[in-house]
């Protein structure tokens, strides 16, 4: 996927940094890059666990679906979301938001943009976490 001219958002907790666990970030980085080359960058509340009252208080796939809505609804005008580990769950619904998942091994965020620029950012399938109750 080539998201050289894209909006993407990071999941971060210190706008360095790519976060470990989607749901855990408390931001998004998001980028707008233009032939690989940052023209705008800001910082977004993102919603995440530290959001929500305890896992399970809910009434279980109803209020998993309207938690990841709320994650996702600051960033529809981005193309793709990146991070280190994220669920299955979040993977689904972003893909339904028409949100790429990239799932990362970079610890940086400077290092993903240089990786956008040079093509070859790259999602590793094996960085989806696998909760508890997810098939």
């Amino acid at each position: 996927m080539d998201l050289r001219n894209a909006a993407i958002a990071v999941a971060t907790d210190d706008g360095a940094t790519v976060s470990s666990h989607f749901g855990r970030a408390r931001y998004y980085e998001v980028i707008t890059l233009a032939e690989g080359k940052v023209v705008r960058r800001e910082r977004r509340e993102k919603a995440g666990h530290h959001s929500f009252g305890p896992e399970g208080s809910g009434n279980g796939e109803h209020d998993h679906e309207q938690r990841h809505q709320t994650m996702v609804s600051p960033i529809l005008d981005c193309k793709a979301v990146i991070v280190r580990g994220m669920g299955q769950g979040a993977v689904d619904h972003l893909r339904q938001a028409d949100l790429a998942p990239v799932l990362t091994s970079l610890h940086t965020i400077d290092e993903v943009i240089a990786a956008i620029g040079a093509g070859t950012l790259d999602s590793d399938p094996r960085r989806i976490h696998q909760h508890h109750g997810e098939h």
